[in-house]
């Protein structure tokens, strides 16, 4: 909430600087994320009178204007505003004046005249559009007769320009700070000061003789949706301009001036908290009205001209059955106050929160009233707050408060009455402080309290408006704030300490991050929340998908069941950059549905590769990344987490999003742990990139797998011995089933296979393919003999033929 340091100095005696009492309030209170004053930077910018006005000979719409700035002769300004006119008290920026963005204005010729300076509209000294009144949005600001301003007086003061504004990031749980009230009475406590908070009343000079419940009446028949509903009505109106003073107040909290009966329901919404909906009366004679929700199919028109499907769970306010207003969202357009309207009825209610956050959100109407009535209404001081508003309409548009409330809900709420004992409270905080000082404390924050002097306990009434107080913890957090968290006295922690260490499963994760970089990866993260597509994309198996009830949006309405798509993102965002080599990993949980609250989480750890992963260098082209590039990733990370069981790859030919001949599973001991392969085409045109290959592995069981004991192998001072190869094999005969054979043969010291060379073509029988193998042997305690070796070697060859049905070359 925006607030306006003047309108604090009203209720409390502020000594303080604006900077030091914002860090006063977020050390004590809620989080303040700036203070800022509109006339930052600004200079020599005044009040101007427009004494005369004429057209611009080389021009159809500039004008030169005489204007008094207080000097001794007017200036000539040329303007091309089209709403510039004679006898206008304006915005004058002079020669050398500084307005928004620190643009400095000088002395210039527009089409051959002299200008002087420059008649300003209000964006142009740092108003935001949002909150310029609509009939200066497209031209410059025209002082109104009650603004009281001279020729020559400062704009920044006469706006309140000059004004400190402390924004404070308000908390959930504390939504009485979303009002002057609020925030005065804690303000207070803060300074040790007492609020002088003042509350008008309706006149009896502001008194009509008319009823309004003889012109309408409320019947609400739940009463958890509006615990309270109450109208009152002001006759005989005159829609106009609110007052100037108001009009500046609205526009320093980020509000846009409407007109004197709008203008009012905002400045209580701001001074009381409590959100206000004024109605037109005259549609609404004769009808009664209910809060209830929605219903099937209803389709409702809002005061912003948008057509809106309504749920059926949604709270309206109806009049004999027709919508009238999004309760506690927004009006319709239907009984919208219009510059014809000569009654008014002013609406006070209370919502269920909860339904007003889902309506909101839902309908993405986030607006000042939804915000408040998210986080809770003063019960206390809804009866004030409707009170002032209809004595502040009835003031400023001359009309009459009609007799009596109208009354559908008036729930009143029992303050809350807490028991705590003086030692809990030191124990809890660290203090010795003593009861007085406790009862002290309570005090400043408007507590009432009665002290049991013999057995050392409180007993603390917490008044209705700090609703977020029930039990003995709120109370001890009050105490600490108060007193300074600052002065709470340091100390060690007792008792005896433990040695931190990390588990066995943070120790591999980590190590998985150490590895996946050293292969050339580098890290990416993403988010945990994607599309309902993404999710499921790269998924095989039953799995259930965990939808979000209320997403932010579109891109972010599931939980993720896969790691790639988020990696596929990054390198699309990379790709758009012109960065074509690109290498990422991402160690993540994947979420999967199981009809329970929470969904089951698992770790998974992802790669993706397009490009090269070498760079080109002089003496050396891009070599593009291939499927066996990710498939020795995949091999030298198993072997270096040390899993202990058989790894083996089989063709996947139906794994959604993949290139069906170019993607294999990765099985540990017969269980797939994984797969890699190539994105297929289709899949990476959607994704806006070139050919990628990926892995992802299932992290949580290489954890949980067994684990080989990994130790230092002694390296042989012996030399070793090659021996070549080259077999004649089918086709369909992989490299893996080749060395599962030479693998099986009992070889004493073959230490290393290598496949080196691969032949299809000419001079080989149709179906058959060559392979060329190199065998290393070596003993780590004595040379090698050709005798042994050569036994070994004949034995692979034998087991080759038998099995493999291999001819050798």
């Amino acid at each position: 909430m925006k607030l306006s340091y003047k309108w604090l100095s009203k209720y409390l005696e502020l000594d303080l600087e604006p900077k030091d009492l914002a860090e006063k309030i977020e050390r004590t209170a809620v989080e303040v994320d700036s203070v800022t004053r509109l006339d930052y930077k600004l200079k020599k910018i005044v009040v101007g009178h427009t004494l005369e006005v004429t057209e611009h000979p080389d021009s159809d719409h500039l004008h030169i204007c005489q204007v008094d700035v207080g000097e001794e002769e007017p200036i000539q300004i040329v303007c091309g505003a089209p709403n510039i006119a004679a006898d206008q008290d304006v915005i004058v920026a002079l020669h050398g004046s500084r307005i928004k963005d620190n643009v400095k204005i000088k002395r210039s010729k527009m089409r051959g005249v002299p200008s002087n300076g420059m008649i300003c509209a209000l964006q142009e000294i740092g108003y935001p559009d949002n909150v310029v009144p609509k009939d200066y949005a497209d031209g410059i600001y025209v002082f109104p007769a009650d603004s009281h301003v001279k020729p020559g007086d400062s704009v920044m003061e006469a706006l309140g320009m000059d004004d400190d504004v402390i924004d404070t990031s308000v908390t959930p749980n504390r939504g009485d700070m979303f009002s002057m009230n609020g925030n005065a009475h804690e303000i207070a406590a803060i300074l040790d000061q007492k609020a002088n908070f003042e509350v008008l009343k309706v006149q009896d000079e502001q008194k009509s003789a008319d009823t309004l419940a003889d012109q309408i009446k409320v019947e609400i028949d739940e009463q958890d949706v509006a615990p309270v509903y109450k109208l009152m009505a002001i006759e005989n109106v005159k829609i106009a301009p609110s007052p100037f003073w108001l009009q500046t107040t609205l526009m320093k909290a980020g509000i846009r001036p409407i007109n004197n009966v709008v203008d009012v329901t905002n400045y209580i919404m701001l001074k009381y908290g409590q959100p206000l909906h004024a109605y037109d009366l005259d549609q609404l004679k004769g009808q009664t009205i209910s809060v209830a929700p929605a219903g099937e199919n209803v389709k409702f028109t809002t005061l912003d001209d948008e057509k809106r499907d309504l749920r059926p769970e949604d709270l309206v306010i109806t009049a004999d059955g027709t919508p009238i207003a999004m309760a506690g969202v927004m009006g319709g357009m239907a009984t919208e106050v219009s510059d014809q309207t000569q009654n008014i009825v002013i609406e006070a209610a209370i919502f269920d929160p909860i339904k007003i956050r889902k309506t909101a959100r839902y309908h993405n109407l986030h607006s000042e009233a939804a915000m408040r009535f998210e986080r809770g209404i003063d019960y206390s001081s809804l009866d004030d707050a409707l009170n002032e508003a209809a004595s502040l309409v009835a003031d400023f548009s001359q009309g009459k408060v009609m007799s009596g409330v109208v009354v559908g809900n008036d729930t009143k709420l029992n303050p809350e009455s807490i028991t705590i004992a003086l030692a809990r409270i030191n124990k809890i905080l660290g203090t010795s402080l003593t009861s007085e000082e406790v009862v002290a404390i309570f005090d400043r924050l408007g507590f009432s309290t009665e002290l049991d002097a013999t057995k050392q306990t409180f007993k603390v009434t917490v008044p209705v408006r700090r609703w977020d107080i029930h039990i003995e913890a709120d109370l001890l957090e009050e105490v600490a704030r108060i007193f300074g968290y600052d002065n709470l006295p340091v100390t060690l922690p007792t008792g005896d300490p433990t040695i931190g260490q990390l588990t066995t499963e943070q120790k591999l994760m980590r190590a998985s991050r150490t590895v996946m970089e050293g292969l050339g990866l580098t890290q990416a993260m993403s988010y945990g929340l994607t599309t309902i597509a993404k999710s499921q994309q790269f998924v095989k198996g039953d799995h259930e998908l965990v939808k979000v009830d209320w997403p932010m949006t579109k891109d972010r309405e599931a939980l993720r069941m896969n790691l790639i798509s988020g990696l596929l993102d990054d390198i699309a965002y990379n790709k758009a950059r012109s960065v074509e080599n690109v290498a990422l990993y991402e160690q993540g949980r994947v979420f999967y549905g199981n009809g329970q609250a929470q969904p089951e989480e698992i770790e998974h750890i992802a790669g993706a590769i397009t490009g090269s992963m070498q760079a080109k260098s002089w003496n050396e082209k891009e070599k593009p990344v291939t499927f066996f590039d990710v498939k020795g990733i995949v091999e030298q990370y198993l072997k270096n987490v040390a899993v202990a069981g058989e790894v083996s790859y089989v063709a996947d030919h139906d794994r959604q999003g993949m290139h069906p001949g170019r993607t294999a599973d990765v099985l540990l001991d017969g269980d797939v742990i994984g797969f890699i392969g190539q994105i297929h085409p289709t899949t990476a045109e959607e994704f806006k990139i070139k050919e990628t290959y990926v892995f992802e592995l299932n992290l949580t069981k290489i954890i949980h797998a067994e684990k080989k004991l990994q130790h230092y192998d002694v390296i042989s001072k012996y030399p070793a011995i090659t021996r070549d190869i080259a077999i004649l094999v089918n086709k369909e005969v992989s490299n893996t089933e080749v060395l599962n054979v030479i693998n099986e043969t009992k070889q004493k010291n073959l230490i290393k296979v290598e496949l080196f060379d691969v032949y299809e073509g000419k001079n080989l029988e149709k179906g058959m393919k060559s392979l060329a193998y190199q065998f290393t042997y070596q003993d780590t305690n004595d040379t090698l003999q050709e005798d042994a070796i050569n036994d070994e070697f004949s034995k692979v060859i034998k087991n080759l033929e038998e099995k493999l049905n291999v001819t050798v070359r």
